[in-house]
């Protein structure tokens, strides 16, 4: 898979825009980590070698750890150098409200500004690299858009993230474990956090040498999150000796993109295709964003669907639980770490939905529902910077490789 694209140029600098946090430090970093160990070495050089370079070059193994840089973009985006990234967090279509009415997007389209939001942000990231690739762009802009490029993948497969109601659930609140919180925090940090609490000590140890497919060992880096990554690995991905929940059918299929149609992309017909050639229709956001090889529109838009199936309980639009919404508060969020959220002592919250329960919670966990999630983001991040960034002649004549080297 090797990327060809026209280049876009960054975004103009916006004003003051809502913002979103997504996953958390430690979904980013999982999504970043399960990319990495299917990182071609050829292409995790040459990633490491912008992210910091000469790390290639000091001869070990891996030269970096791409989890590292996977939250950057949220610890930036309220720097005046950074602000106008703001709005590129997440995408929301007008009239959009889960779990009742799941538009993605309707007849009136996208909120915001064309462009600026995580769909647009993803193909120009993209399309910033390839012209790096073809030395258009220094290292400096490649470093910025390779940082970027981690997060807002991840950020894309954080289905509140795909929302604008209530603020991607910011703004709904509900209690989880007897303690108040809301809706986007619950999806961004606690199910993680609780999962973190209660994995089983099996994946503490260390995978031993030559027991998995892929070198999982060598790209972790003794987190509170390594046994997360080592139980996806093993029982999702069927890196061991056991079949992965995740078929390799599946894992191909999160890396396909839909065929345009034969008569013009997305059913436009041929005078819908014509007219934009002359100039005459614009291009509609998702012709841009995707093709055959990156599409962010088509990937997102199955994902988007969870709000309205599992994500958004219908029972917060009802009484008592459609009276506890916190309400505007411009770009304000709480940022109360999962530590302290569980050191807070339970109590009741009758006026609040508690999302602690088998119908809720339990089911997100039976279902491997995260799990799925942040391997799909992992795998596409893979597949996109191997795409981008894998020497393809050290390839030889390997047969047995990662699908995602594809």
């Amino acid at each position: 898979m090797k990327l060809s694209y026209g280049l876009a140029g960054l975004a103009a600098t916006l004003a003051a825009v809502p913002t979103a946090l997504a996953w958390g430090g430690a979904g980013h970093e999982i999504v970043a980590t399960i990319a990495q160990i299917y990182l071609h070495p050829s292409a995790l050089s040459n990633v490491c070698d912008i992210l910091y370079p000469g790390s290639a070059a000091l001869g070990h193994w891996p030269p970096c750890y791409i989890s590292r840089v996977a939250s950057w973009a949220d610890q930036i985006k309220r720097s005046p150098q950074y602000r106008y990234t703001a709005a590129m967090h997440y995408v929301g279509a007008v009239g959009d409200h889960p779990c009742e009415t799941c538009l993605f997007p309707g007849a009136d389209g996208w909120a915001g500004k064309r462009d600026i939001n995580v769909l647009g942000a993803v193909r120009n990231m993209t399309d910033v690299l390839v012209g790096y690739t073809d030395g258009s762009f220094d290292r400096d802009i490649a470093e910025d858009a390779v940082k970027f490029l981690i997060h807002y993948m991840g950020d894309m497969h954080m289905p509140l993230h795909l929302t604008g109601r209530e603020r991607g659930g910011n703004g709904a609140r509900v209690a989880f474990d007897g303690r108040a919180t809301n809706l986007h925090s619950l999806w961004d940090s606690l199910l993680i956090a609780k999962s973190l609490r209660t994995i089983s000590s099996n994946y503490t140890r260390r995978f031993p040498h030559d027991s998995t497919s892929v070198d999982v060992e060598a790209h972790l880096r003794d987190t509170i999150y390594d046994p997360y990554v080592r139980r996806v690995m093993w029982e999702g991905m069927g890196v061991g000796s056991v079949p992965g929940r995740f078929a390799v059918e599946t894992i191909e299929e999160w890396l396909t993109c839909p065929e345009p149609a034969p008569e013009g992309r997305w059913d436009q017909g041929v005078l819908g295709a014509v007219q934009t050639t002359l100039g005459l229709r614009a291009a509609r956001d998702e012709e841009r964003w995707d093709d055959e090889v990156l599409c962010p529109f088509a990937w997102s838009k199955t994902l988007h669907g969870l709000n309205c199936e599992l994500v958004w309980p219908a029972a917060l639009d009802r009484p008592p639980y459609n009276q506890s919404a916190f309400g505007a508060r411009g770009d304000e969020h709480d940022h109360e770490s999962p530590d302290d959220f569980f050191a807070r002592p339970r109590r009741p919250h009758p006026d609040l939905l508690e999302l602690d329960t088998p119908e809720y919670a339990g089911k997100i966990y039976q279902e491997w529902v995260i799990e799925r999630l942040m391997a799909t983001a992992g795998i596409r991040l893979a597949g996109l910077l191997n795409g981008l960034f894998m020497d393809v002649e050290s390839l030889g004549n390997e047969c047995d490789l990662p699908v995602v080297y594809v």
